[in-house]
Formats: C-alpha cells, structure tokens, sequence
C-alpha cells in the first residue's frame, strides 16, 4: 500500500521501521525540530532521523493545517498510519487516504484515551498493560478497534521501560492491521467498556506525596519515569528521584523518614519503606542516594520536608 506516516518520538520508530520494509511510505509527517540539551540546540524527532535513515521524504509540521494537508493528499496515500505524531487530524485530512487513518495507541482502549495512557495506567496501579490500532474518527481515540493486544507488565517496570517493550510490540500489531486493510480482511469493532481519560502530565504529576501508601508511590514514581520526573523535597530544596525500589523487610518509619542502609535510603511511607536508590539534588548531577545522604550530617531516621502532592491536571490535550 501507498502509505503515509505520522509520528515523532522514539515510540513510533519501530512502527516505521517496520512498514517501511513491506509497503511504500510516500511520506513521514512529524513535529518540527525541537532544543534540546544545556545548549537548546535544534535537533529533528526520532521519527525524523529514521524517516531520513530510510530515505523517506519528511514533512515538518507543528499542526495538521490546510498546507500540510495539501501536501500530503497531493501524495495519493491509500492509507495514513499515526503513531504518537503530537496533534490532531482533522477533515478534510481525514477523509484523503482511501482507507482513511489508523492510529497504534498505548493502552487497552477505551481505557485511558488521550496524551499519556501509559503513563496514567502505571499511576492508576494497572497490572496489564496493552496496545490498540483503531480507526481514526474525529472524537479522541474512539474509533473502531482494528487490533488489540494485552501485555503483562513487569512490577518495577517504568513508563520508559513500558513504552519501550510497546512499542516493539506495537509495530507488529500495526503491521497485522496494515495487511488486513490492504488483503480487504479487516473487520473493525467498535470499542466496548468506560472510556478514561489520561490527561498530558504536568510537573505537579511528579510529586511523591510520602503519607500514600508505598504501592501508591512506587505507581507514581513508575509513571512518571523519565517524564516530567519524580521528585520531592528535602530542607525545602527540591529532590529529584532518579530510581526508587522496593524495600525487603524494613522496619517501620514515619512518613518522609529517612536512614541510611547498604544499597541506598530507606524512606517511610504511609505503608512500608520504600528505598531510594539514586537521587539528583538542585544544580547537582545524579547521584547515589547513599552518598546524599551521607553529605546531609543528619542522625539516622531524620524526617525530610516533603511537598504534598497535587492533584492530577485535568486536560484534553492532543497527541
């Protein structure tokens, strides 16, 4: 099939990757570039770097508007294939691929529609994880399901090491989809359940809020893994949580409470300790939450001054 692209993040590579050895990409449509680093320098997507590998025509596009409809409907695509891109189609987009719009997102549909389904689905404590390639319709993630694919997640697992086993899983399932469409075996279904929402993180996202449970904060700290990050604070100075684990048979603490054992940190919970592992203080590099703790002089079982945290933001932001 004549195919046409969308994506930008590591996510949507393997995807990529994969259509492009058995159909004809006219076209990768992705986010322009973006700054990155200390030094902010402009550096393409993921998804442009391997559409350039692939010897792909690339169409830098910070939103679907009338130019890059024109462009991408003067290509003739049969088919259009949509993976994490960052913004929304729209008609008359919609409507220009003969097979209109196939989208791969990251969760058990109808379940956390929106931004960030992984992410949400480790904070809400789920214990499968899934991929879904749906039919593209105008209302967020609620087309007819084309392929579903329920994957166990590992219980430390976080949203990157989630994200990156998906997406592998993902590309495979695409694929089975894109072939269906192309042979005319496909058989979308609606979707059936409650739908949720899974809301764009925001920083506030990221706070550990100690009175919670340990299972409560271990989920959070795993969905917010790399992004926007964990973090709490210690003496009123912000605290990044660069690895937290679980603790073996550690005696109690109070909530924020902290000592000093082999391996890391013990901190309290409103369960069990939890053991911080590395941790990155303000204007410092990461460091081994052993040695922190260590440069902090404090007596064993010192309680930490640590933020509440937040509700999560509500939104409906497009991906």
């Amino acid at each position: 099939m004549r195919l046409v692209f969308a994506g930008t993040p590591a996510a949507a590579v393997p995807t990529l990757r994969r259509l492009a050895g058995e159909h004809e990409i006219v076209a990768v449509v992705t986010r322009p570039d973006a700054p990155l680093g200390r030094k902010r320098i402009l550096t393409p997507s993921p998804v442009a770097q391997e559409a350039e590998a692939l010897g792909i025509p690339v169409i830098k596009a910070a939103r679907l508007d009338e130019e890059a409809t024109g462009r991408i409907s003067a290509l003739r695509p049969e088919l259009g294939v949509i993976v994490a891109y960052g913004g929304l189609v729209r008609e008359p987009l919609l409507s220009a691929p003969e097979h209109g719009w196939i989208n791969l997102h990251f969760s058990l549909l109808p379940a956390w529609r929106g931004a960030a389904p992984v992410q949400r689905a480790l904070i809400a404590g789920d214990a499968e994880l899934g991929a879904t390639v749906f039919q593209l319709v105008p209302a967020l993630d609620a087309g007819d399901v084309h392929a579903m694919r329920v994957y166990p997640v590992a219980e430390d697992a976080t949203a990157d090491d989630a994200l990156a086993s998906l997406a592998v899983d993902g590309a495979e399932l695409t694929a089975e989809a894109v072939a269906a469409i192309a042979d005319g075996s496909a058989r979308p279904v609606p979707q059936q359940g409650d739908a949720t929402h899974a809301a764009k993180l925001g920083l506030d996202d990221g706070r550990l809020d100690w009175t919670e449970s340990a299972d409560a904060v271990f989920a959070r700290y795993r969905g917010v893994t790399s992004e926007p990050g964990a973090h709490t604070t210690w003496d009123g100075a912000p605290l990044k949580v660069r690895e937290l684990a679980r603790a073996a048979d550690a005696d109690p603490l109070p909530p924020g409470g902290l000592r000093g054992i082999k391996g890391g940190v013990l901190v309290g919970t409103g369960s069990v300790p939890l053991l911080l592992v590395r941790v990155q203080p303000a204007g410092k590099a990461a460091m081994a939450a052993s040695d922190w703790f260590r440069g902090l002089r404090v007596a064993d079982g010192a309680t930490a001054e640590l933020d509440a945290a937040s509700s999560p933001s509500e939104g409906n932001e497009a991906r």
